[in-house]
This record gives C-alpha cells, sequence and structure tokens, in this order.
C-alpha cells in the first residue's frame, strides 16, 4: 500500500477529507498505522496516532495535548473502502465511538447520532446494524480485558 491515500468520510456533517498530511508509519493488508495532527485546532487534542484495523471495522486512536501529554484512546466504528486503482482509502465514520480514559473508564458516546441517521435515511438499516455488530465487536474485546492487543500497534511504532 504505498503512497496510499487516505480519506475520512463523516455522515454527520456529511463530508469526505483528504487526510493528505497524514503519515503512514506502517501498512499491510490487515492495518494502517498513522501519526497525524488535528485538521481543526480543539481546546486539548493536537496530534495523535491512529490504528486502522481493515478487517475488522474500527479504528483505534491514541489522541495527545500539545505538550505531548496524553489524552485518551479513542475508537471509531468505521467502514473501509479500498480503491486499489485509485490507491485510495475512505474510512465511512459510522458514528458510534468507544473513549477510554487514562483511568480505564470506558465511554460508549453518539449512538444518538447513529439512531438519528437511522431515522433520516442517512444510513441505511443494514449499515446501522454492521455499526452495531462492529461495536459489540470492539466492546466485546475491551471489557475481557484484552484492548492491550490493539494499543500495542500503535505504541511500537509511536515516535
Amino acid at each position: 500500500m504505498q503512497d496510499l491515500k487516505l480519506f475520512r468520510k463523516r455522515i454527520i456533517p456529511d463530508e469526505c477529507i483528504f487526510l493528505k498530511d497524514d503519515i503512514i508509519l506502517f501498512s499491510d493488508e490487515d492495518k494502517i498505522i498513522t501519526k497525524w495532527n488535528v485538521i481543526k485546532p480543539k481546546r486539548d487534542l493536537h496530534h495523535g496516532y491512529s490504528c486502522y484495523f481493515l478487517k475488522e471495522g474500527f479504528k483505534v486512536s491514541k489522541f495527545y495535548k500539545e505538550d505531548n501529554t496524553f489524552l485518551y484512546w479513542y475508537c471509531d466504528i468505521v467502514d473501509y473502502e479500498l480503491n486499489k486503482e485509485e490507491n485510495t482509502l475512505i474510512a465511512t465514520d459510522l458514528l458510534a465511538d468507544v473513549g477510554i480514559l487514562p483511568d480505564g473508564a470506558v465511554r460508549v458516546v453518539d449512538l444518538d447520532e447513529l439512531a438519528e441517521v437511522l431515522g433520516n435515511g442517512a444510513l441505511s438499516v443494514p449499515m446501522v446494524q454492521l455499526a452495531l455488530e462492529r461495536l459489540h465487536h470492539l466492546l466485546t474485546i475491551i471489557y475481557s480485558g484484552r484492548f492491550d492487543e490493539l494499543k500495542v500497534h500503535i505504541e511500537e511504532r509511536e515516535t
């Protein structure tokens, strides 16, 4: 996956952004690991690392403040569209997210947005079902104490 172009597609708001400044640290057919700075400035969040788990349907990110202080882990439930001819990967955010705080607390967020897009037709019933199945799989990993198996991919490549 040499010179792969990454895109982040969101449903709320409706946008697709080329992640032109993200640096790919590693890629194979199972995962892609990136280093990035925020696109739009945020109060605390400045930069981070992400691991796209291509076969699992989620992305795990490690968030940092500008001074390199760790904030928290953030997991997006996503759907991937790889176009080998155009050498692009579009990661569509399926809205359900999981935050893992430094104290180990787990927060599932944005399920209200998932319900909203189901209601207004922005996501089909099968796509919402897929999002919920992937969320369940991720939460099973987290609650069984196996989240270290996911975050190690980022921690091995942090620079």
